[in-house]
C-alpha cells in the first residue's frame, strides 16, 4: 500500500509532498485507519535514560517540526517520537526550494533552516496530544540570535518545554544554521552543557521529575573531535547522545543533478559515516551514556549494524520516507536478532 502512496507523493516537489503526506496521515488517523499501516512487529519494551520505551525504534526529529502530527505518527508503530527542531520564536527558515530527493541514492538533501512555529505553538500541541508514548523534543537557536548568545535560546526552550517533554535534545549539529556546529567543540561546548545541566537540576526539583538531556552531534567529525565530545558528555553528566545529524559530505553519490545543492545529506549514503561515530562514542563512553543511533537506516541490515556499533535506540527518517512503516518492522526485527 505504501508503495502506491510513495509513487503518488514523489510526483510532486519534496516539501509539498512532505506536508501533503502528513496531512493525509492525519486524516487516516481521524478515520481510525492509520494503525492499519503499522507493521505486525511490535517490539519489546526497553528502558533507556530511565524511560520505558514501548519499543526501540523511533522517529527522528525533522519530520514533525511542530508536533502537529504526533497522534497520527504514533499510530504507525514507533516506540517513540522526536519532534522539532523548535526555536524560541517562530521562523520561516531558508528560501524555497530547500528539500531535494536523491532517489538514486535513497537520500535527501535539506537546507530547511529550523523552520518552525515556535515554542508556544509546540507547547499547545504537546498539551493536546493523545499519544501516550515517549516524546522527545529537539531544541535549537533562532537564526537571528548571535552565536555568543545561543545559550539563552537553549535555556529558554529547556525551561518552557521541560514540563511537556519526556526527553530533550540539544541540537548543535545542523549544517543549515550558520556557525551552529562551532558550538560542538572545546570550551564553547563545555560552557553550554554546564549551563543547561545546572538548569536541568533546578527544573527537576521544581517539577519533581527528571527529564533526560541529550546532545545531537554531526557525522562530519574526525576521531579526535568525537573523543573530545565524548569527554565533554562524561564531564557534564549528560543523559544521552544522538548520533548523528545530516552530513555535508557528498562522497559516493550516484545522483549527478542535485548533488551540489547546499544543505545536509541524509539517507542511505550516511550509514557508514554515522556508524563510525557511534562506534567511537561507544568506545569512549564505556556504556555509561546511552546512544541513539540515526543516519542511513534503510533496512534490517543497516539497523542491525547501528545496534552492533553501540546504539541503544534507533531513529529513522529518510528511510521511512522511501519505505514507509515497513522499515519500522525491519528495524524491530534487527533488534530482536542482535
Amino acid at each position: 500500500m505504501y508503495t502506491l502512496i510513495q509513487r503518488f507523493l514523489f510526483l510532486f516537489p519534496a516539501e509539498f509532498s512532505h506536508h501533503f503526506g502528513l496531512k493525509g496521515l492525519k486524516v487516516l488517523n481521524w478515520l481510525g485507519l492509520a494503525s492499519f499501516l503499522a507493521p505486525e512487529e511490535k517490539g519489546e519494551v526497553t528502558e533507556v535514560f530511565g524511560l520505558q520505551f514501548k519499543n526501540s525504534v523511533g522517529l527522528a526529529a525533522g519530520l514533525d517540526k511542530n508536533a502537529d502530527y504526533i497522534d497520527a505518527l504514533g499510530a504507525l508503530g514507533f516506540g517513540f517520537l522526536e519532534v522539532g527542531t523548535v526555536t524560541p520564536k517562530a521562523q520561516s527558515g531558508n528560501a524555497k526550494p530547500r528539500l531535494f530527493r536523491l532517489t538514486k541514492d535513497h537520500a535527501l538533501i535539506n537546507r530547511m533552516g529550523f523552520n518552525n512555529k515556535g515554542v508556544e505553538h509546540m507547547i499547545q500541541r504537546l498539551k493536546n496530544r493523545r499519544y501516550q508514548g515517549i516524546i522527545g523534543v529537539n531544541i535549537g537557536k533562532n537564526f537571528s540570535t548571535p552565536l555568543e548568545q545561543a545559550y539563552e535560546d537553549y535555556l529558554f526552550c529547556l525551561r518552557e518545554l521541560y514540563a511537556y517533554a519526556d526527553y530533550i535534545v540539544v541540537n548543535l549539529s545542523s549544517p543549515n544554521t550558520p556557525g551552529l556546529r562551532a558550538l560542538q567543540f572545546g570550551e564553547e561546548l563545555n560552557k553550554l552543557l554546564n549551563i543547561l545541566k545546572n538548569e536541568q537540576h533546578v527544573l527537576s526539583l521544581k517539577h519533581e521529575r527528571h527529564v533526560p538531556l541529550l546532545l545531537k552531534i554531526a557525522p562530519d567529525l574526525n576521531a579526535k573531535e568525537c573523543q573530545d565530545i565524548a569527554q565533554a558528555l562524561l564531564e557534564n553528566n549528560m543523559d544521552g547522545v544522538v548520533a548523528t545529524n545530516t552530513t555535508i559530505s557528498r562522497q559516493g553519490l550516484n545522483e549527478t543533478v542535485l548533488v551540489n545543492e547546499a544543505g545536509g545529506l541524509s539517507g542511505e549514503p550516511l550509514a557508514a559515516q554515522s556508524e563510525s561515530i557511534v562506534k567511537i562514542l561507544r568506545n569512549h563512553l564505556h556504556g555509561t551514556i546511552p546512544i541513539i543511533g540515526v543516519g542511513g537506516i534503510t533496512d534490517q541490515a543497516s539497523a542491525q549494524a547501528k545496534l552492533k556499533a553501540g546504539a541503544s535506540l534507533l531513529q529513522i527518517y529518510t528511510g521511512f520516507i522511501y519505505k514507509g512503516p515497513k522499515l519500522i518492522g525491519e528495524a524491530l526485527k534487527a533488534k530482536q536478532e542482535t
